[in-house]
Protein backbone atom coordinates (compact mmCIF):
# COMPACT_ATOMS: atom_id res chain seq x y z
CA UNK A 1 0.00 0.00 0.00
CA UNK A 2 2.89 2.38 0.72
CA UNK A 3 4.11 1.98 -2.86
CA UNK A 4 0.63 2.71 -4.17
CA UNK A 5 0.42 5.83 -2.02
CA UNK A 6 3.84 7.14 -3.01
CA UNK A 7 3.27 6.66 -6.73
CA UNK A 8 -0.27 8.01 -6.61
CA UNK A 9 0.60 11.06 -4.53
CA UNK A 10 3.44 11.82 -6.92
CA UNK A 11 0.93 11.72 -9.76
CA UNK A 12 -1.30 14.10 -7.87
CA UNK A 13 1.45 16.71 -7.59
CA UNK A 14 1.46 17.13 -11.34
CA UNK A 15 -2.24 16.50 -11.82
CA UNK A 16 -3.22 20.11 -12.41
CA UNK A 17 -0.55 20.60 -15.09
CA UNK A 18 -1.46 17.35 -16.83
CA UNK A 19 -5.14 18.22 -16.74
CA UNK A 20 -4.53 21.69 -18.21
CA UNK A 21 -2.45 20.25 -21.03
CA UNK A 22 -5.11 17.63 -21.67
CA UNK A 23 -7.75 20.31 -22.03
CA UNK A 24 -5.67 21.94 -24.75
CA UNK A 25 -5.24 18.75 -26.79
CA UNK A 26 -8.55 16.97 -26.11
CA UNK A 27 -10.45 17.90 -29.29
CA UNK A 28 -7.82 16.46 -31.64
CA UNK A 29 -6.68 13.40 -29.67
CA UNK A 30 -8.88 12.10 -26.90
CA UNK A 31 -12.19 13.01 -28.51
CA UNK A 32 -11.33 10.62 -31.34
CA UNK A 33 -10.80 7.78 -28.85
CA UNK A 34 -13.85 8.40 -26.68
CA UNK A 35 -16.28 9.47 -29.40
CA UNK A 36 -18.88 11.87 -28.06
CA UNK A 37 -18.40 10.69 -24.47
CA UNK A 38 -19.79 12.08 -22.32
CA UNK A 39 -22.84 13.49 -24.09
CA UNK A 40 -25.38 12.97 -21.29
CA UNK A 41 -25.25 12.80 -17.47
CA UNK A 42 -23.12 10.18 -15.71
CA UNK A 43 -24.47 8.28 -12.69
CA UNK A 44 -22.31 7.36 -9.71
CA UNK A 45 -24.09 4.66 -7.73
CA UNK A 46 -23.32 4.89 -4.01
CA UNK A 47 -24.43 1.58 -2.43
CA UNK A 48 -25.03 3.22 0.95
CA UNK A 49 -27.65 5.47 2.48
CA UNK A 50 -27.49 9.29 2.18
CA UNK A 51 -25.39 10.94 4.85
CA UNK A 52 -22.95 8.05 5.21
CA UNK A 53 -19.17 8.32 5.37
CA UNK A 54 -18.61 8.17 1.60
CA UNK A 55 -21.70 10.08 0.50
CA UNK A 56 -20.44 13.62 1.14
CA UNK A 57 -17.01 13.23 -0.47
CA UNK A 58 -18.56 11.46 -3.45
CA UNK A 59 -20.87 14.41 -4.06
CA UNK A 60 -17.94 16.83 -3.86
CA UNK A 61 -15.94 14.77 -6.33
CA UNK A 62 -18.97 14.48 -8.60
CA UNK A 63 -19.24 18.26 -8.66
CA UNK A 64 -15.60 18.60 -9.71
CA UNK A 65 -15.92 15.88 -12.33
CA UNK A 66 -18.98 17.61 -13.77
CA UNK A 67 -16.95 20.79 -14.22
CA UNK A 68 -14.10 18.97 -15.91
CA UNK A 69 -16.26 16.79 -18.16
CA UNK A 70 -18.75 19.57 -18.98
CA UNK A 71 -21.53 17.12 -18.23
CA UNK A 72 -23.77 16.37 -15.26
CA UNK A 73 -22.55 13.79 -12.74
CA UNK A 74 -25.43 12.53 -10.58
CA UNK A 75 -25.00 10.65 -7.31
CA UNK A 76 -27.65 7.99 -6.65
CA UNK A 77 -27.90 6.15 -3.31
CA UNK A 78 -28.82 2.47 -3.62
CA UNK A 79 -28.21 1.01 -0.14
CA UNK A 80 -28.73 -2.51 1.10
CA UNK A 81 -27.35 -6.05 1.41
CA UNK A 82 -23.78 -5.10 2.23
CA UNK A 83 -23.43 -2.79 -0.80
CA UNK A 84 -24.41 -5.62 -3.17
CA UNK A 85 -27.62 -4.00 -4.43
CA UNK A 86 -25.80 -0.96 -5.79
CA UNK A 87 -22.91 -3.06 -7.08
CA UNK A 88 -25.31 -5.32 -8.97
CA UNK A 89 -26.87 -2.31 -10.71
CA UNK A 90 -23.47 -1.26 -12.01
CA UNK A 91 -22.35 -4.79 -12.90
CA UNK A 92 -25.41 -5.13 -15.16
CA UNK A 93 -25.26 -1.61 -16.61
CA UNK A 94 -24.10 -1.01 -20.20
CA UNK A 95 -20.29 -0.68 -20.32
CA UNK A 96 -20.41 2.82 -21.75
CA UNK A 97 -19.04 4.95 -18.90
CA UNK A 98 -22.40 6.38 -17.87
CA UNK A 99 -22.97 4.21 -14.77
CA UNK A 100 -20.15 4.00 -12.21
CA UNK A 101 -19.81 2.41 -8.77
CA UNK A 102 -18.46 4.15 -5.68
CA UNK A 103 -16.89 1.08 -4.06
CA UNK A 104 -15.49 0.66 -0.56
CA UNK A 105 -14.06 -1.99 1.72
CA UNK A 106 -17.63 -3.25 2.09
CA UNK A 107 -17.57 -4.48 -1.51
CA UNK A 108 -14.36 -6.41 -0.84
CA UNK A 109 -15.87 -7.90 2.31
CA UNK A 110 -19.21 -8.84 0.74
CA UNK A 111 -17.40 -10.74 -2.02
CA UNK A 112 -16.71 -13.46 0.58
CA UNK A 113 -19.34 -12.83 3.24
CA UNK A 114 -22.20 -13.53 0.84
CA UNK A 115 -22.16 -17.12 -0.41
CA UNK A 116 -23.95 -16.21 -3.64
CA UNK A 117 -23.76 -12.91 -5.49
CA UNK A 118 -25.42 -12.04 -8.82
CA UNK A 119 -22.06 -10.75 -10.08
CA UNK A 120 -18.34 -11.40 -9.67
CA UNK A 121 -16.77 -8.74 -7.46
CA UNK A 122 -13.52 -8.75 -9.45
CA UNK A 123 -14.27 -9.89 -12.99
CA UNK A 124 -17.44 -7.83 -13.56
CA UNK A 125 -15.86 -4.42 -12.98
CA UNK A 126 -13.18 -2.20 -14.47
CA UNK A 127 -11.13 -0.35 -11.83
CA UNK A 128 -10.68 3.39 -12.29
CA UNK A 129 -8.93 4.57 -9.11
CA UNK A 130 -8.56 4.09 -5.38
CA UNK A 131 -9.68 7.56 -4.33
CA UNK A 132 -8.83 7.83 -0.64
CA UNK A 133 -8.72 6.00 2.69
CA UNK A 134 -9.31 6.87 6.33
CA UNK A 135 -8.90 4.90 9.55
CA UNK A 136 -11.87 3.84 11.59
CA UNK A 137 -12.40 5.04 15.14
CA UNK A 138 -13.53 2.89 18.06
CA UNK A 139 -16.20 5.04 19.75
CA UNK A 140 -18.49 4.37 22.70
CA UNK A 141 -21.48 6.09 24.20
CA UNK A 142 -20.32 8.19 27.19
CA UNK A 143 -22.53 6.12 29.49
CA UNK A 144 -19.98 3.34 29.05
CA UNK A 145 -17.46 3.93 31.87
CA UNK A 146 -14.38 2.79 29.92
CA UNK A 147 -11.99 5.56 28.87
CA UNK A 148 -9.39 3.38 27.13
CA UNK A 149 -9.66 0.47 24.74
CA UNK A 150 -8.16 -1.92 27.28
CA UNK A 151 -10.72 -0.76 29.86
CA UNK A 152 -13.51 -1.33 27.35
CA UNK A 153 -12.24 -4.83 26.58
CA UNK A 154 -12.29 -5.64 30.29
CA UNK A 155 -15.76 -4.09 30.62
CA UNK A 156 -17.12 -6.29 27.80
CA UNK A 157 -15.43 -9.43 29.10
CA UNK A 158 -17.12 -8.89 32.46
CA UNK A 159 -20.48 -8.74 30.62
CA UNK A 160 -20.29 -11.40 27.89
CA UNK A 161 -23.14 -11.12 25.40
CA UNK A 162 -24.59 -8.00 27.01
CA UNK A 163 -22.87 -5.25 25.01
CA UNK A 164 -24.17 -4.26 21.56
CA UNK A 165 -22.15 -2.79 18.72
CA UNK A 166 -23.69 -1.01 15.74
CA UNK A 167 -22.68 -1.33 12.11
CA UNK A 168 -23.88 0.16 8.85
CA UNK A 169 -25.11 -3.28 7.77
CA UNK A 170 -24.27 -6.94 7.55
CA UNK A 171 -20.96 -7.32 5.79
CA UNK A 172 -20.01 -3.65 6.12
CA UNK A 173 -16.58 -2.45 7.16
CA UNK A 174 -17.99 -1.47 10.54
CA UNK A 175 -19.23 -5.03 11.00
CA UNK A 176 -15.91 -6.69 10.14
CA UNK A 177 -13.73 -4.10 11.90
CA UNK A 178 -15.56 -4.87 15.16
CA UNK A 179 -15.67 -8.62 14.49
CA UNK A 180 -11.91 -8.61 14.01
CA UNK A 181 -11.38 -6.64 17.21
CA UNK A 182 -13.66 -8.97 19.15
CA UNK A 183 -11.85 -12.02 17.78
CA UNK A 184 -8.39 -10.69 18.64
CA UNK A 185 -9.40 -9.73 22.19
CA UNK A 186 -11.87 -12.45 23.14
CA UNK A 187 -14.80 -10.05 23.54
CA UNK A 188 -18.32 -11.45 23.09
CA UNK A 189 -20.62 -8.69 21.80
CA UNK A 190 -23.93 -8.55 19.94
CA UNK A 191 -23.91 -7.24 16.37
CA UNK A 192 -26.74 -4.81 15.57
CA UNK A 193 -26.76 -4.08 11.81
CA UNK A 194 -28.52 -1.02 10.40
CA UNK A 195 -29.50 0.00 6.89
CA UNK A 196 -26.69 2.51 6.59
CA UNK A 197 -24.61 4.36 9.15
CA UNK A 198 -26.96 7.25 9.97
CA UNK A 199 -29.48 5.25 12.04
CA UNK A 200 -26.72 3.31 13.74
CA UNK A 201 -25.10 6.57 14.80
CA UNK A 202 -28.45 7.84 16.08
CA UNK A 203 -28.87 4.79 18.28
CA UNK A 204 -25.26 4.97 19.46
CA UNK A 205 -25.77 8.59 20.50
CA UNK A 206 -28.96 7.61 22.32
CA UNK A 207 -27.24 4.74 24.14
CA UNK A 208 -29.38 2.02 22.58
CA UNK A 209 -26.11 0.45 21.40
CA UNK A 210 -22.80 0.94 23.17
CA UNK A 211 -20.00 0.82 20.58
CA UNK A 212 -19.22 1.18 16.90
CA UNK A 213 -16.19 1.50 14.58
CA UNK A 214 -17.15 3.95 11.84
CA UNK A 215 -14.82 6.17 9.84
CA UNK A 216 -13.43 9.18 11.69
CA UNK A 217 -14.97 11.74 9.33
CA UNK A 218 -18.59 11.35 10.36
CA UNK A 219 -17.82 11.16 14.08
CA UNK A 220 -15.69 14.27 14.66
CA UNK A 221 -18.61 16.58 15.48
CA UNK A 222 -20.03 14.13 18.01
CA UNK A 223 -16.59 13.60 19.56
CA UNK A 224 -15.96 17.35 19.86
CA UNK A 225 -19.37 17.80 21.46
CA UNK A 226 -18.67 15.05 23.99
CA UNK A 227 -21.53 12.92 22.69
CA UNK A 228 -19.20 10.04 21.81
CA UNK A 229 -15.94 8.95 23.42
CA UNK A 230 -13.06 7.86 21.14
CA UNK A 231 -10.98 4.95 22.39
CA UNK A 232 -8.65 4.00 19.51
CA UNK A 233 -7.87 4.57 15.83
CA UNK A 234 -7.77 1.54 13.51
CA UNK A 235 -5.04 2.77 11.16
CA UNK A 236 -1.31 2.22 11.26
CA UNK A 237 -0.75 5.70 12.67
CA UNK A 238 -2.60 8.16 14.86
CA UNK A 239 -4.94 10.54 13.10
CA UNK A 240 -3.94 14.23 12.92
CA UNK A 241 -7.56 14.99 13.86
CA UNK A 242 -7.21 13.03 17.12
CA UNK A 243 -3.50 13.08 17.98
CA UNK A 244 -4.10 12.08 21.59
CA UNK A 245 -6.06 8.95 20.67
CA UNK A 246 -3.83 5.87 20.30
CA UNK A 247 -4.11 3.27 17.58
CA UNK A 248 -5.65 -0.11 18.33
CA UNK A 249 -2.20 -1.66 18.15
CA UNK A 250 -0.78 0.94 20.55
CA UNK A 251 -3.63 0.01 22.87
CA UNK A 252 -2.36 -3.53 23.18
CA UNK A 253 -3.99 -5.37 20.26
CA UNK A 254 -1.14 -6.50 17.95
CA UNK A 255 -1.43 -6.74 14.16
CA UNK A 256 -4.70 -4.82 13.96
CA UNK A 257 -5.09 -2.39 11.04
CA UNK A 258 -8.23 -1.50 9.11
CA UNK A 259 -9.22 1.35 6.83
CA UNK A 260 -12.39 2.77 5.37
CA UNK A 261 -11.61 3.43 1.71
CA UNK A 262 -13.40 4.58 -1.40
CA UNK A 263 -12.71 3.88 -5.06
CA UNK A 264 -14.39 4.09 -8.43
CA UNK A 265 -15.38 1.19 -10.72
CA UNK A 266 -17.05 0.96 -14.13
CA UNK A 267 -18.81 -2.08 -15.60
CA UNK A 268 -16.61 -4.73 -17.18
CA UNK A 269 -15.95 -4.02 -20.83
CA UNK A 270 -15.99 -0.23 -20.55
CA UNK A 271 -13.58 0.95 -23.28
CA UNK A 272 -10.07 1.76 -22.10
CA UNK A 273 -10.11 5.32 -23.52
CA UNK A 274 -13.17 6.08 -21.34
CA UNK A 275 -11.51 4.49 -18.29
CA UNK A 276 -8.38 6.55 -18.95
CA UNK A 277 -10.39 9.75 -19.36
CA UNK A 278 -12.32 9.15 -16.13
CA UNK A 279 -9.11 8.32 -14.26
CA UNK A 280 -7.34 11.42 -15.52
CA UNK A 281 -10.19 13.75 -14.64
CA UNK A 282 -10.76 12.06 -11.27
CA UNK A 283 -7.09 12.50 -10.28
CA UNK A 284 -7.22 16.11 -11.44
CA UNK A 285 -10.37 16.62 -9.36
CA UNK A 286 -8.60 15.19 -6.30
CA UNK A 287 -5.82 17.74 -6.82
CA UNK A 288 -8.15 20.75 -6.56
CA UNK A 289 -7.84 22.95 -3.49
CA UNK A 290 -11.45 22.39 -2.42
CA UNK A 291 -11.16 18.61 -2.50
CA UNK A 292 -7.76 18.58 -0.79
CA UNK A 293 -9.05 20.87 1.98
CA UNK A 294 -12.09 18.68 2.49
CA UNK A 295 -10.17 15.44 2.82
CA UNK A 296 -7.56 17.03 5.10
CA UNK A 297 -10.34 18.37 7.32
CA UNK A 298 -11.73 14.88 7.89
CA UNK A 299 -8.40 13.10 8.33
CA UNK A 300 -8.56 11.19 5.05
CA UNK A 301 -5.54 10.38 2.87
CA UNK A 302 -5.96 11.10 -0.85
CA UNK A 303 -4.58 8.27 -2.99
CA UNK A 304 -5.67 8.66 -6.63
CA UNK A 305 -4.08 5.39 -7.79
CA UNK A 306 -3.90 4.11 -11.35
CA UNK A 307 -6.56 1.64 -12.55
CA UNK A 308 -4.05 -1.23 -12.36
CA UNK A 309 -3.01 -0.30 -8.82
CA UNK A 310 -6.62 -0.11 -7.69
CA UNK A 311 -7.38 -3.47 -9.25
CA UNK A 312 -4.49 -5.07 -7.36
CA UNK A 313 -5.49 -3.31 -4.14
CA UNK A 314 -9.07 -4.54 -4.38
CA UNK A 315 -7.95 -8.14 -4.89
CA UNK A 316 -5.63 -7.83 -1.86
CA UNK A 317 -8.46 -6.41 0.25
CA UNK A 318 -10.77 -9.21 -0.82
CA UNK A 319 -8.20 -11.78 0.29
CA UNK A 320 -7.56 -9.96 3.59
CA UNK A 321 -11.21 -9.84 4.58
CA UNK A 322 -11.84 -13.39 3.39
CA UNK A 323 -9.22 -14.49 5.91
CA UNK A 324 -10.83 -12.37 8.64
CA UNK A 325 -14.26 -13.82 7.86
CA UNK A 326 -12.87 -17.33 8.10
CA UNK A 327 -10.97 -16.63 11.33
CA UNK A 328 -13.77 -14.76 13.08
CA UNK A 329 -16.69 -16.83 11.87
CA UNK A 330 -18.47 -13.63 10.84
CA UNK A 331 -21.69 -14.29 8.98
CA UNK A 332 -24.84 -12.65 7.71
CA UNK A 333 -27.20 -12.52 10.68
Amino acid sequence: MNSILSRALGALAGGAVVAFAALCTLPAARAADTGAYPNHPIRIIVPFSPGGAVDGPTRLIAKELAKRLSQGVVVENKPGAGATIGADIVAKAPPDGYTLLLASQTNAISATLYSKLPYDAVRDFEPISLIAREPGIVVVNPKVPARTLQAFIAYVKARPGKIDFASSGNGSGQHLFAALLASKTGMKMNHVPYRGSAQGTTDLLAGRVQMSIPGIAGMMGHIRDGKLRPLAVTGAHRSPLLPDVPTVEESGVPDYEAYVWMGLFAPKGTPKPIIDLLHEELVASLATDEVKRYFASVGTEIVGSTPAEFGAYFVAQKKLWAKVIQETGARID
